[in-house]
């Protein structure tokens, strides 16, 4: 079932059964694979911010990198604009206007940047080989270049003095931003982040996390953002969706999501925010997660962990469906919260 869509236009990026199998051994007559994407739809709008949540090994990574053109999909589509960009071999990709269009800021700023790159030719780099992407037509000149990298330097809050170094000689936050302004070079039009600010210090991420609201705001933007922390997604996105074993669990606006979740995951996750643990003990996950090679296609993932599941469950798997206009859950008995609506202001 398709996730439903405030927008009454085309949304910007749209996904439809976008799944990536990874071989894990078997036979040649009996392969073996593990299902990272099992099948996800969703929609982002222009301008709109689309949070992405889950725990470690729930496929978050995999499907940001098949959504970024960094990994071929098994099956499924990812309309982006008016194209199918999996129609477009990923050697091919590069060069394609939607590779401009469509950036990504990395996890960690130390592991993602060049160490032989000053900042200025870290953020240059895009403009660099991708400009010519643009409507602008032939790259910059070297004058108009050095002009619009101290334009995204100033726009992130790089001081124009550490241009000149490289990363070594940067600190995390500073690492951070020359990713940012490197990502936001070509003015794309979705931004996706991969927990852009997990690898910094609590000061820091604040910092960044507003510089990232800013930049929203400035450049009218769209986000997909990766996180664990359920607090910063609540903060900088307008929808969630709530991804188990390859599987879109729950979907929805952030405060229904996060005063009225429906699905046993995500009532789990809600309760485990620090600052609303004394409610944890409502809703319990026991148990291992099942396994994500070869699952059986009829039986819900979280059935053996849910403090629901019912015999149904273990014969039928659960699909998205509506329970609001804009609000769906992939449960067959998706309960109201446990925790009263508006407890998290």
């Amino acid at each position: 079932m398709n996730v439903l869509v405030r927008e009454t236009t085309m949304p910007l990026l749209r996904v439809r059964g976008l799944t990536k199998f990874f071989p894990v051994g078997g036979t040649p007559v009996k392969p073996h694979y593990l299902h990272a994407v099992d099948g996800v739809d969703l929609t982002i709008g222009a301008g709109e911010s689309l949070g992405l949540v889950g725990e470690s090994g729930c496929g978050k990574s995999t499907l940001i990198r098949l959504l970024s053109r960094l990994l071929e999909p098994t099956a499924g589509e990812i309309g982006f604009g008016d194209r199918d960009i999996t129609q477009i071999p990923l050697r091919q990709f590069a060069h394609q206007p939607e590779r401009a269009q469509l950036q990504m800021v990395f996890q960690d700023p130390s592991d993602s940047l060049n160490p032989r790159f000053t900042a200025f030719d870290t953020i240059a780099e895009p403009l660099r080989r991708l400009g010519h992407l643009q409507l602008t037509g032939a790259p910059a000149s070297k004058a108009a270049l050095r002009e619009r990298v101290s334009e995204l330097a100033d726009w992130v809050g790089l001081p124009a003095e550490l241009l000149p170094r490289f990363p070594h000689q940067l600190s995390g936050g500073q690492k951070a931003r020359v990713g940012i302004a490197r990502a936001i070079a070509l003015s794309p039009k979705l931004l996706i982040l991969d927990e852009p600010t997990s690898a910094l210090d609590v000061s820091v991420q604040a910092i960044i996390l507003h510089l990232l609201a800013d930049l929203k705001a400035r450049l009218g933007m769209s986000y997909l953002f990766v996180s664990h922390d359920l607090n910063v997604v609540r903060l900088l996105c307008d929808r969630v969706l709530v991804m188990y074993l390859g599987k879109i669990v729950e979907s929805g606006p952030v405060e229904e999501i996060f005063t009225a979740p429906r699905h046993p995951y995500t009532q789990a996750l809600v309760a485990a925010i620090p600052s609303f643990g004394e409610r944890s003990r409502h809703v319990e996950l026991t148990g291992e997660p099942r396994s994500p090679i070869d699952p059986n296609p009829q039986v819900c993932r979280l059935y053996g962990r849910c403090p629901r599941g019912g015999d149904r469950c273990h014969q039928e798997l659960p699909l998205l469906q509506g329970i609001s206009p804009e609000h769906e859950v992939a449960c067959h008995f998706p309960n109201p919260s446990l925790t009263p609506a508006g407890a998290l202001n």
